[in-house]
C-alpha cells in the first residue's frame, strides 16, 4: 500500500507540473505551483526528484513512455509506408491529447541537447525508413527520411498545440506531401517506374479500397513487374 501511494503522488506531481507548463507555454513554472497542484508539500517533490531538473527529467522520460506505449497499441500493418502515415497520426493525437508532455518532449530547444529519452521513437522511425528502403520504397537515405517525417511531424503537432485548435486537414496534407517527397511519388508526368511506386504508395495509404490482404498481394505483384521491368 505504501508503494502504491507512492506511485500515486509521483504520478500526481508529473501531472501537475505537465499542466502548468502547458499552460504557460515559455513561462518558468514554480516548485511551490506544481506542488499546490497536486496538493502535496515541497519536501515530498524533492523526495521524488531532487531538484526542479529532476522533475522536468522525470516529466519527459513519463511523456516518451506513455508516448510508445500509444504508438505500440496502433501495431505494424505489415507495409512501413504505411505504418508511417499510422506512426504521424498517433504522434499528433499524442500531442494534442497530452499538450503538458508533449511541449516539454518536443517543444523545449536547448541547442546542441535533446533528452536522452527522444532517441527512443527516433529510433524506432528509423528502423521504419530502413525497412521501406530495403524494399525500394525511398528516394532518399532512410536516415534523413525519417529526420524529414519526424520534423514536419513536430511543427504540424506544436503548431496545433498552439493555436489550441485540431486541425486533420492541415495535417494529413503535410503528412501526405512528407512521404510524397521521400517516396518519390508526384501527380504530374511519370515514367513507368515512377508511376508504380505511384500506384503501390497509393493502394498503401488507402488499405481500405481493396482490403488489408489483396493490398498487401497487389504491392508485391507491382514490385515483381517493376524488378522485371527493370532487368529486361
Amino acid at each position: 500500500m505504501p508503494e502504491e501511494r507512492n506511485s500515486d503522488t509521483r504520478t500526481r506531481l508529473l501531472n501537475a507540473a505537465a499542466d502548468l507548463i502547458a499552460s504557460a507555454p515559455g513561462e518558468e513554472v514554480s516548485l511551490r505551483a506544481v506542488c499546490d497542484a497536486a496538493g502535496v508539500k515541497m519536501p515530498t517533490l524533492y523526495h521524488f526528484f531532487g531538484s526542479k531538473q529532476g522533475l522536468i527529467e522525470a516529466v519527459v522520460e513519463r511523456g516518451f513512455d506513455m508516448y510508445l506505449e500509444a504508438k505500440g497499441s496502433v501495431g505494424s500493418s505489415g507495409d512501413p509506408i504505411q505504418d508511417l502515415r499510422a506512426g504521424w497520426d498517433a504522434h499528433v493525437a499524442f500531442g494534442l491529447e497530452n499538450p503538458g508532455f508533449y511541449t516539454l518532449m518536443y517543444g523545449k530547444v536547448q541547442p546542441g541537447y535533446s533528452p536522452p529519452a527522444q532517441g527512443r521513437p527516433s529510433e524506432i522511425l528509423r528502423s521504419i525508413t530502413r525497412q521501406a528502403a530495403e524494399q525500394g520504397r525511398l528516394v532518399v537515405d532512410p536516415d534523413q527520411a525519417a529526420a524529414h517525417v519526424l520534423v514536419a511531424n513536430i511543427g504540424v503537432t506544436l503548431r496545433q498545440i498552439v493555436l489550441d485548435q485540431a486541425d486533420p486537414e492541415l495535417s494529413a496534407s503535410v503528412r501526405d506531401g512528407t512521404i510524397a517527397a521521400i517516396t518519390g511519388a508526384s501527380s504530374g508526368e511519370e515514367s513507368a517506374s515512377e508511376a508504380t511506386r505511384s500506384l503501390i504508395e497509393r493502394a498503401a495509404s488507402h488499405p481500405e479500397v481493396l482490403g488489408a490482404s489483396e493490398t498487401r498481394l497487389f504491392i508485391e505483384w507491382a514490385r515483381r513487374l517493376e524488378d522485371g521491368a527493370g532487368d529486361a
